[in-house]
């Protein structure tokens, strides 16, 4: 798929990664396209999913998400559908923000945010290990952040 894509085109998915919020006047100068053609190839990108969505990066602290976790966890494989069910168990906890099939010590890595300790207790005892396909997890408790990428490498 990515070769369909030309120079500007990257163009264009790098500058709206930075700055979503970009007038198709400011995109078309920046790119050195006129305005028309320029909103012609985002709605292709859009169409063509290369874009999913526009979306703003918030603060988690200052909205007082304090604890910031990863849990490592390992599937039950002795039952039928294990994955499915794993799966549509964890888009109903709407603390897991990320899910990730991984390859290595576990089946699957998630990122999860929660005001306080307490509430991270009550996340692993009344949802995540009353998932019945869950084996065994483990949580990393995420100190700080060094760095944090919204943006995807396109010089490749």
């Amino acid at each position: 798929m990515a070769a369909e894509l030309d120079k500007i085109d990257l163009q264009i998915l790098k500058i709206l990664q930075e700055n979503g919020r970009i007038t198709n006047l400011q995109l078309s100068n920046e790119i050195g396209l006129s305005p028309a053609p320029t909103l012609e190839r985002v709605r292709k990108l859009e169409n063509a999913e290369y874009i999913k969505s526009y979306h703003a990066v918030v603060d988690e602290e200052k909205l007082g998400l304090g604890i910031k976790t990863f849990i490592q966890v390992s599937l039950d494989f002795h039952k039928s559908n294990t994955i499915e069910i794993f799966l549509d168990a964890i888009q109903h906890i709407q603390e897991i923000t990320e899910c990730h099939h991984v390859t290595g010590q576990c089946d699957f890595l998630l990122k999860v945010y929660v005001r306080d300790i307490k509430l991270y207790e009550q996340l692993i005892m009344e949802k995540i290990s009353r998932i019945p396909v869950v084996k065994t997890f483990q949580t990393m408790m995420i100190m700080s952040t060094s760095k944090r990428e919204s943006t995807l490498p396109l010089e490749y």
